[in-house]
């Protein structure tokens, strides 16, 4: 309660002062705000404060590029299916998975002798177009691919759960694809107010900018593939001079939105 009560006043501080000082501005971040809360289904307490007042501050502050991201591209769905993406989307996602699943033994391998006692770890083989340095040689990751821009494993140790999280940018979507579903509810994925079930469907799409969590609430660890794709879009020119920008910083930015991760090397 303490904590709830220290954000709730600095909102307000932060809110009074920009409404005298920049009006429109700060008028206008909260209209950008109320529209990007407002595309959930399940409207909470909880999301309304990690939007404005926790976690999600960078995704309020990256508001106004990501409706202007909404504008540009296709009608958002929020969640999936890969029939639901573009042919060339599709042949790049497929040719990934393909690859992860024929190399899961290598890749388990590896993350076995990493991973030790880190609750979380990403593998990490590509990160917004920059290829990084991993012992691990999967050909298929280390090619140029058009749409795909990141491209990791996912870790979660066992009865490991994230918090209730958003991602900062509409500009991509997220991939994941579980390499072993355990024949269990209890490992999951939640996006607004949708529950995805790894056993049911071994890959998931969705817009990570919606309000999400990630569960494997088992005595098994659980591998994801773990891939950034661009959106499908109206304006490919405008998407990629964005992402390269993004690519610029994200390497600098990478460990702090996953101050809670060991990269595996």
């Amino acid at each position: 309660m303490i904590k709830r009560a220290r954000r709730i006043i600095l909102l307000s501080l932060v809110a009074a002062i920009g409404l005298y000082f920049v009006p429109y501005i700060m008028l206008f971040y909260f209209i950008c705000g109320a529209i990007d809360v407002g595309r959930h289904h399940k409207i909470s307490y909880q999301l309304i404060e990690k939007y404005f007042m926790g976690n999600g501050i960078l995704t309020w502050f990256l508001s106004p590029l990501n409706l202007l991201a909404d504008l540009l591209a296709q009608r958002n769905k929020g969640i999936y299916r890969l029939e639901d993406l573009p042919p060339q989307h599709r042949a790049e996602i497929e040719e990934c998975v393909n690859a992860f699943r024929r190399n899961g033994d290598l890749i388990k391998d590896r993350v076995a002798k990493t991973l030790g006692k880190s609750t979380r770890g990403m593998l990490t083989f590509k990160w917004f177009n920059a290829q990084q340095a991993t012992e691990l040689k999967i050909p298929e990751f280390e090619r140029d691919y058009r749409y795909i821009k990141t491209i990791a494993v996912s870790v979660f140790n066992t009865r490991e759960q994230t918090s209730w999280h958003f991602g900062p940018l509409r500009l991509t979507f997220r991939v994941l694809c579980n390499l072993e579903p355990v024949n269990s509810r209890d490992v999951n994925i939640e996006v607004d107010d949708k529950v995805h079930y790894w056993i049911d469907d071994p890959l998931f799409i969705f817009d990570d900018t919606f309000f999400h969590r990630s569960t494997n609430a088992v005595d098994a660890v659980r591998c994801c593939l773990f891939m950034d794709i661009v959106r499908p879009n109206h304006a490919q020119l405008a998407f990629d001079r964005a992402l390269d920008c993004v690519s610029f910083i994200s390497g600098s930015m990478k460990t702090l939105f996953y101050k809670n991760w060991s990269f595996i090397r």
